[in-house]
């Protein structure tokens, strides 16, 4: 399968992008010349990720028959200091709510979308960015 993204400058930093028929917009803060229209490239990086391993995740735990009431993705990424600036940590923090949650059953799920399932996840630990995770039950 062939995904597509298309990018058309807007003028200063602004950039209208489509990415398989949706549209955003990217930009860069004001101080380096942009309007602050929308989020900048690398943070999109991490709600990749949140999006990838969120989809995965909810999957599995509707298949594990879990009932999820409240379910949230937080990606947080350390950047290094030197240009070009990278990640080259990323913790995910997944929220969960429901009655009689198996937290097992969750860890299990978790596992599967960072080992076996989420493209996103297996791009960033083959870079060799450090990968860590943790559950909060709310």
């Amino acid at each position: 399968m062939i995904s597509k993204a298309k990018t058309t400058w807007k003028g200063n930093m602004k950039f209208d992008t489509e990415v398989n028929g949706h549209h955003f917009m990217i930009d860069a803060d004001e101080i380096v010349g942009g309007e602050n229209s929308g989020p900048r490239p690398k943070p999109l990086m991490l709600a990749a990720l949140a999006g990838c391993t969120g989809m995965d995740v909810v999957s599995l735990l509707k298949k594990m028959r879990q009932d999820v009431e409240y379910f949230n993705v937080e990606v947080e990424g350390d950047t290094t200091d030197e240009h070009p600036k990278t990640y080259y940590k990323i913790h995910v923090i997944y929220e969960f709510k429901g009655k009689d949650l198996d937290p097992e059953k969750i860890e299990k799920a978790i596992s599967l979308s960072e080992e076996r399932y989420c493209g996103v996840s297996a791009v960033y630990r083959k870079a060799g960015i450090n990968m860590t995770h943790e559950v909060r039950m709310v």
